[in-house]
């Protein structure tokens, strides 16, 4: 394993000599999982596709770890804040992968509305940087959009861009990859909810993202699903209680090991006690 933490911080600063994005955590799509969800919408889901924040009822914050084949090198944090107001909704997205020797970080700022009751639109400008020290540093400002359209009361579909234009560095010709997404959602009822998107990333064959949500004895519930692009599931459970929500996750590589993750949620409204700690609940 320790040749691993050696090996993998020289491969991320060869991948920024080309089309570029943020490394997304194992477990990104289990974050994310609501994007396309009426009634299992949370704080994270907006990162997925930011027409979702629209659907936020209270604000809320936050954060989630994980530790990549149990590498100190390859580790990743993301928080969130979303704030509903008369006006719209208001995101912030702060994200970090790898350590001093090698890290890329972004802060988005979004901004979501209802357009009527069948369309959601949202929009996000980041500042992206990536840092090697005695080797180089750079930084860009690019965007991401992206709309969900509410077919019927539990069928929801939606696109998200990252990146469509722009997006080059400022020392250099680099540019970060474009990303296009399609996702559908089902809510089949106030316990389950399945969700699905097809991804298309900049030089990169399409990846297709499957998962699922599972809620029983009101507090409790479990996540999992499947991403292409690694041929790994990911899985999770959580519990949710008054104004808080806990989940702990994690992915399994055969050769690189076991990549854990923990998530805190906290909604600042008063919740009662059979709460399922979703934002939008």
């Amino acid at each position: 394993m320790r040749r691993y933490s050696i090996c993998l911080p020289l491969l991320f600063v060869v991948l920024t000599t080309h089309a570029q994005v943020l490394r997304q955590p194992i477990s990104a799509v289990y974050t994310g999982l609501g994007a396309y969800s009426t009634q299992h919408t949370d704080v994270f889901s907006f990162n997925n596709n930011q027409a979702a924040l629209a659907q936020i009822k209270n604000t809320s914050f936050g954060v989630y770890g994980e530790r990549r084949f149990m590498l100190s090198a390859t580790t990743a944090y993301n928080a969130s804040i979303a704030i509903p107001s008369t006006l719209g909704n208001f995101g912030v997205s702060m994200k970090r992968f790898g350590d001093k020797s090698f890290n890329e970080n972004q802060l988005g700022l979004a901004y979501a509305r209802s357009l009527g009751p069948k369309i959601d639109l949202g929009v996000q400008f980041n500042y992206y940087d990536y840092r090697v020290p005695g080797y180089q540093n750079d930084n860009t400002l690019n965007a991401e959009i992206g709309i969900v359209a509410h077919l019927t009361d539990n069928l929801n579909a939606g696109v998200h861009v990252y990146n469509p234009v722009g997006g080059k560095f400022s020392k250099t010709d680099e540019k970060l990859s474009s990303v296009y997404t399609f996702g559908l959602g089902y809510d089949a009822s106030e316990q389950f909810f399945i969700s699905a998107e097809l991804v298309k990333e900049q030089d990169y064959p399409v990846n297709v993202n499957m998962g699922f949500q599972y809620r029983f004895e009101k507090i409790f519930f479990l996540r999992g699903g499947i991403a292409t692009a690694n041929s790994r599931g990911y899985a999770g459970a959580g519990i949710s209680w008054s104004n808080l929500r806990l989940d702990v996750s994690g992915s399994y590589h055969p050769q690189l090991g076991f990549s854990p993750g923990l998530l805190l949620i906290v909604n600042l409204a008063k919740k009662d006690k059979t709460s399922t700690g979703s934002s939008n609940q």
